[in-house]
């Protein structure tokens, strides 16, 4: 194993190796696969080399490079090799933990015990590796602190490192480790929430990655970090802050909030992709004035940065690299609507008493994908009035909405019957 590594990265998908591994020195990061089975032979065949495809446009120009990647010194199956793992876990010059385990990572299993080798869910093999760690090399060490790690989950949770300690300091108290150990994890190895930001779709092949030229990690943490990690030189858009809320609220609201409301009234105006959304001389000024006018204010953050932010996103729609259909978007679209667009739509009424027409459209259209499908055909609705009416009705759910929405904000229910019916009988287009 390499002297340099300094990062142990739970997960071996695309996204860690376009995205954190991208950002490292050579020989840096040792991966541990997160799950039992077969996966790293194919990283470990070429060793450990592979290549990553930047396609797309940032700051207005079109992107298409190439690069290696030669960060990840090993890769070890611990459900093979758990003897490996552990050497890890003991390995003085490790400084890092960072995990990529997908949401469903993040969780206690009561079934894992200390004795398994290893535990099964991703929370309690991190205590296994911190415990080992503790007994091998703190107990004897005259400053303890110099033995503790700074753990970064990239899983896309939010309070990610909140979530993730919580379900550490369950397995601690299940297995009943000692005060000490509790007391070293808790001062010495901080777990601190962040944010990742990169599309990477994947690529022809598992040795040359293809993700968008942007990226971004925001990390709530000390910049001190900035000089620890073993980051390789160039431009990286890395954010230390003490609050990574407004970043998230940005992501959700000027990434994921167009994309909610464009994918319904696209997919009603006839258009499949988010580039033709963008690129439609009505639909694409409908998006342009949602984001900037509608979403861009409520977030609190600098203006010019929000701009900036805004521009970066309106590139990455552009994306000539990637078809994003519109109807994979929709899933789950008034969920979606909720957590996305709802907030600015409560904070246009709360501020100045007025709905933000876009929002309410982008609403309208929602609700009637959401009741004819992705395949539905509006030209079979015979009864307009019935069927707005019908739509609108729903929005009196607090289940659904999280309040009733027609008492909250007067006069909504009308607007979205009103605009349901218009885009039946008229359609999409002549609505906008």
């Amino acid at each position: 194993m390499s002297k340099n590594v300094k990062i142990v990265q739970f997960g071996e998908g695309n996204f860690l190796r376009a995205f954190v591994d991208w950002m490292m020195l050579p020989d840096t990061v040792a991966v541990v696969k997160p799950r039992p089975g077969a996966g790293l032979e194919r990283l470990t065949a070429h060793g450990c080399r592979y290549e990553v495809c930047l396609q797309g446009q940032l700051d207005g120009q079109l992107v298409d490079t190439t690069e290696q990647v030669c960060s990840i010194a090993c890769a070890i199956n611990p459900y093979e090799d758990v003897e490996a793992f552990w050497e890890l876990a003991v390995n003085p010059q490790v400084e890092f933990v960072i995990s990529n385990t997908t949401e469903a990572g993040i969780v206690f299993d009561p079934s894992c015990r200390l004795s398994d080798a290893p535990a099964l869910s991703y929370p309690g093999k991190l205590v296994q590796f911190l415990y080992k760690r503790y007994k091998g090399l703190v107990q004897t060490a005259t400053a303890a602190g110099q033995f503790g790690v700074t753990i970064l989950p990239c899983e896309l949770i939010f309070h990610n490192g909140k979530h993730l300690k919580e379900c550490m300091h369950q397995y601690m108290e299940l297995w009943q480790l000692p005060e000490d150990f509790r007391v070293w994890a808790d001062a010495c190895c901080p777990v601190y929430n962040t944010l990742v930001d990169r599309i990477v779709p994947g690529g022809p092949d598992y040795y040359k990655v293809v993700a968008e030229p942007y990226h971004l990690w925001v990390i709530e943490g000390p910049e001190a970090l900035r000089e620890r990690l073993p980051l390789r030189s160039g431009e990286l858009n890395l954010v230390l802050t003490a609050d990574e809320n407004p970043y998230h609220l940005r992501k959700v609201t000027l990434l994921n909030g167009p994309h909610t409301a464009m994918s319904a009234v696209g997919h009603l105006a006839g258009l499949e992709t988010v580039r033709e959304c963008m690129l439609h001389p009505v639909v694409g000024k409908y998006v342009e004035r949602v984001m900037m006018q509608e979403l861009l204010p409520t977030v609190p953050l600098p203006e010019a940065e929000m701009l900036k932010f805004a521009d970066s996103v309106k590139d990455r729609f552009l994306n000539p690299f990637v078809k994003h259909a519109l109807t994979s978007i929709m899933l789950n679209n008034i969920s979606k609507f909720v957590t996305r667009d709802l907030p600015a739509m409560r904070w246009h009424f709360c501020n100045s008493g007025v709905l933000p027409q876009g929002l309410v459209i982008a609403l309208a259209a929602n609700l009637i994908c959401a009741e004819i499908g992705a395949d539905g055909d509006l030209a079979k609705v015979t009864d307009a009035e019935g069927f707005a009416s019908k739509l609108a009705s729903g929005l009196a759910d607090a289940q659904v909405w999280g309040a009733d929405l027609t008492a909250e904000m007067p006069g909504l229910r009308e607007q979205v019957e009103s605009i349901i019916c218009r885009i039946v009988k008229e359609g999409m287009l002549s609505v906008l």
